[in-house]
């Protein structure tokens, strides 16, 4: 490790990165040994949402030298691969965070120095609409300059191939190749302005007027449905309110104190709409208005929450998987009842998603395919199926499309679905959360829960390692005195019947993923984030709802398996 660290620095203090760059490295050689081994211990790869870090100087950090690396092999890799074209186009785009518009603007630089035509946005937009540009502008790749939903000190950079999908094998894997061959005296920083052309309203109009088709139920539009909207500092305020409007919604308010965009994030701990604390202010205010929905978008727009009131007027955030079986259920009954369900419709959902969806899916005679996280191999999915019609792609962590004229997940999209959905069952004296409870007893009520362990730097890592090959080692036969019948491995690819003694094969790509299913039905699933320093460990459980009258009780019976399973998995 150490002299991985010592590699790295002395090639950067080597190459001809500016003096500020420079003194900042001696700094950290001479004050701060643990920030100079964080900083440079590896070179940031592509993970499930593309790279991430923190900003800094280093080679495991966001700054203009590892985007420039980035950029450089890509560019490399795109004229590779599309040598034939007269002309090879990128879209660039990027979000809210602090230095996103300047990353982005030397990313076109370096493009356009490498005589790549790009298409800039001239300000920030949602990351779907990038996804979008790629395809209507017949571009052969795209960046967005984006770390997500991860804390303030955050950025990253997200590669999109011609389809407007995020980057799968091999094509991950051979940029990582084409950047780990350069140095950052390799970089061609000489940007060309002519083969820059910006880019903003005009794709905005064209975007907008493709989501406006995603509606199953014009009619059902309710002008008066009360909606609140925060985009928790980011890129939504840009697209959702027109949106919304344009599509029929006249009444809603937005969270003027987080409606600003703002890398800073003033409001919030950290910008995840999966964190109950982020929207505090959205639930306040949707109290003063008696809002019928909140929506609240994270800062580059790919991922919305949802929240709802109750019966008894209280508010109920959503999680994920709630909100993805809300809007399979409202898909396919609407389909249903058109008579058009056809043969070769699907969906598709991650293997941590709640499995709802397939006896949703069972009962409408959709199909479904399963994959590894990461909103890319949705896409991937959508690329492979000619013939047949996507329905819907959900991923538990709040990211769900439709349709395939976007090819990742699109908070935009989902919020009009979404207030759509409310307004449906608002004409039925309805609100989306007793849609939800009816989908629990004609289904069954799935309970999820998410633990994300924190495992901060080297060490963190190393830990998370540990955990997994432990777990590999000594894969436990029974878990909170209930047998386990089915140890799924995703990086051997081997899935084990322990109640039969037999294996068969996963058919996805090798990824470092373990799944325990239980006698009881529950199953755990551990895997290491592909975006931040953390272990994952998803919980789903599952019982009958046969009264709505019963939910308290089957809700708090569930809650209790899954603290138990918690608490035997014994992982901190």
């Amino acid at each position: 490790m150490a002299e991985t660290v010592n590699s790295n620095v002395l090639a950067w203090m080597e190459s001809n990165i500016d003096e500020e760059a420079k003194q900042e490295i001696l700094k950290m050689l001479q004050e701060n040994e643990t920030e100079l081994i964080d900083s440079f211990y590896k070179i940031l790869e592509f993970g499930t949402g593309g790279m991430r870090g923190k900003m800094g100087i280093g080679s495991n950090r966001i700054n203009k030298y590892t985007i420039g690396l980035a950029t450089q092999g890509f560019a490399n890799y795109l004229k590779q691969n599309f040598q034939n074209l007269r002309e090879i186009k990128v879209v660039v785009a990027y979000d809210s965070r602090n230095n996103s518009a300047e990353f982005a603007k030397i990313t076109a630089g370096i493009f356009s120095a490498n005589d790549i035509k790009v298409y800039l946005f001239d300000d920030l937009r949602p990351t779907p609409e990038l996804s979008y540009a790629i395809r209507n502008i017949n571009a052969q790749g795209g960046v967005v300059i984006t770390a997500s939903h991860n804390p303030k000190e955050y950025n990253g950079y997200k590669v999109y191939w011609e389809d407007g999908a995020q980057v799968v094998a091999p094509h991950d894997k051979n940029i990582i190749n084409e950047v780990k061959k350069l140095t950052i005296n390799d970089i061609n920083f000489n940007a060309k302005q002519e083969k820059i052309t910006i880019i903003g309203d005009d794709v905005d109009s064209l975007y907008l007027a493709e989501l406006r088709k995603v509606s199953l139920r014009d009619e059902i539009i309710d002008e008066d449905l009360k909606i609140v909207y925060t985009p928790l500092h980011g890129t939504g305020v840009k697209l959702l309110p027109q949106a919304l409007a344009l599509y029929g919604f006249k009444n809603f308010t937005i969270v003027e104190e987080q409606a600003t965009p703002d890398g800073n994030f003033p409001t919030v701990k950290s910008p995840n709409p999966e964190n109950a604390e982020a929207l505090k202010m959205a639930v306040n205010k949707a109290k003063e208005a008696n809002a019928d929905i909140i929506l609240a978008t994270d800062p580059d727009a790919d991922r919305i929450a949802v929240g709802v009131k109750k019966s008894d007027g209280t508010y109920e955030l959503l999680n994920g998987n709630q909100t993805a079986s809300i809007l399979a259920y409202y898909i396919f009954t609407q389909l249903h009842e058109k008579e058009k369900i056809y043969t070769g419709d699907y969906i598709v959902k991650t293997i941590v998603t709640t499995d709802l969806l397939k006896d949703l899916a069972e009962k409408y005679d959709v199909k479904v395919y399963e994959v590894l996280t990461g909103f890319k191999y949705i896409a991937q999915i959508i690329r492979e199926k000619v013939g047949e019609r996507f329905l819907g792609g959900f991923e538990e962590s709040y990211g769900y499309l439709f349709g395939d004229f976007v090819r990742d997940k699109d908070a935009i999209m989902s919020g009009l679905i979404v207030a759509e959905v409310a307004a449906w069952a608002k004409k039925q004296d309805k609100t989306l959360y007793d849609i939800l409870l009816e989908i629990y007893t004609k289904f069954g009520f799935y309970k999820e829960r998410l633990v994300n362990i924190q495992k901060e730097g080297i060490d963190g890592q190393n830990e998370i390692k540990q955990i997994m090959e432990n777990l590999r080692d000594d894969a436990p036969a029974i878990i909170n005195d209930v047998n386990v019948i089915i140890i799924r491995d995703y990086l051997s690819g081997v899935e084990s019947n322990l109640f039969n003694a037999t294996q068969s094969k996963i058919d996805l790509p090798p990824s470092n993923v373990l799944q325990f299913v239980m006698e009881d039905g529950t199953k755990i699933t551990v895997r290491p984030s592909g975006t931040e320093p953390k272990i994952k460990l998803y919980f789903s459980v599952k019982d009958n709802l046969d009264d709505i009258q019963n939910f308290d009780n089957v809700s708090k019976e569930l809650n209790n398996r899954i603290d138990n399973y918690i608490k035997a998995m014994n992982i901190s």
